[in-house]
């Protein structure tokens, strides 16, 4: 299991920000108080970077799934003509999310087709965003025409993302990145417990059990966002969600030196840490179930 622990990272940044808020506050018997609308936390680059880490990839996703035998279905993913639909900024981000996830999922399945019209929501969200200028949509096509290419179709999309979450913050419009990476971990964990449903796969069970670890970030970051319109109710969701999560257990078993091997041409780092993953399969329905509803009203 890919292992980040950023909570001290995050405390250290939001406790700035709450001393610099203490700072104004004390002058304002000194000075002429000025009405700057302005976010509650900046999510840095190496914030966002860890989040990333710490949601299941696409392909990583993906791989679990075909490794089990399931057959694809583009019925399982969000429906791309629906993208017209989401007509405000907080249902756009997390869609551009879900369907950047569904775009690499039938990019391993070599679905081109589908690929293609993920691809076009993909872009139409992230120009509704004013984004779109991030995206290379020529060469992430030519990537996604291809399976083989799927890890440099993925360091390109972080890549990106990295660029759009500096312009959002620039922005102040930084909430809209943590909405965009809990669209993508929603969907890839519901496409999880969706299989395993069936399959009753070990491997997918322990994926699901390790996802404790980014929703407790997520959930860290959403919360500084609770009186923005419409974050109480993903907040109070996902918080449900979480106390189904705290009874799940992670140990490390060992640790190690990262690995560095061959992937597709690339070398990559892996993390060696050994954990155990201890979940009831009462837990991991509820999960399962609560998952569900969650995507439900996102994508809706």
């Amino acid at each position: 299991m890919k292992k980040l622990n950023l909570v001290f990272a995050l405390l250290l940044l939001f406790g700035c920000s709450a001393q610099v808020a203490n700072t104004d506050e004390s002058r304002e018997t000194t000075e002429v108080p000025t009405v700057v609308e302005t976010s509650p936390v900046q999510l840095s680059d190496d914030i966002v970077a860890g989040i990333m880490q710490s949601i299941p990839s696409p392909i990583e996703t993906s791989l679990l799934i075909k490794e089990t035998g399931a057959a694809y279905s583009v019925s399982n993913l969000n429906d791309p003509t629906i993208v017209t639909t989401y007509n405000d900024s907080y249902r756009q981000a997390l869609n551009l999310g879900v369907y950047s996830t569904d775009l690499g999922f039938a990019n391993l399945y070599d679905k081109n087709q589908d690929v293609l019209n993920f691809l076009n929501s993909v872009k139409t969200l992230a120009d509704k965003l004013n984004i779109g200028q991030f995206f290379d949509y020529k060469t992430i096509k030519e990537l996604a025409s291809s399976s083989g290419n799927v890890e440099k179709l993925l360091q390109l999309t972080q890549q990106n993302f990295e660029r759009i979450n500096s312009h959002l913050n620039d922005q102040k419009r930084e909430n809209l990145s943590i909405l965009i990476l809990t669209g993508g971990w929603t969907e890839a964990l519901y496409l999880t417990t969706l299989v395993h449903q069936k399959t009753k796969n070990k491997k997918l069970k322990e994926k699901i059990g390790e996802q404790k670890v980014a929703l407790d970030q997520i959930l860290l970051v959403l919360d500084f966002y609770k009186n923005k319109p419409n974050f109480p109710s993903l907040i109070a969701d996902l918080k449900e969600l979480q106390k189904v999560y705290n009874r799940v257990e992670i140990k490390t078993i060992s640790t190690g030196k990262p690995v560095t091997k061959e992937v597709n041409g690339e070398l990559v780092v892996e993390d060696a840490t050994v954990s155990q993953i201890n979940i009831s399969d009462a837990d991991v329905d509820l999960i399962t179930s609560l998952t569900k509803s969650i995507r439900s009203k996102i994508i809706k």
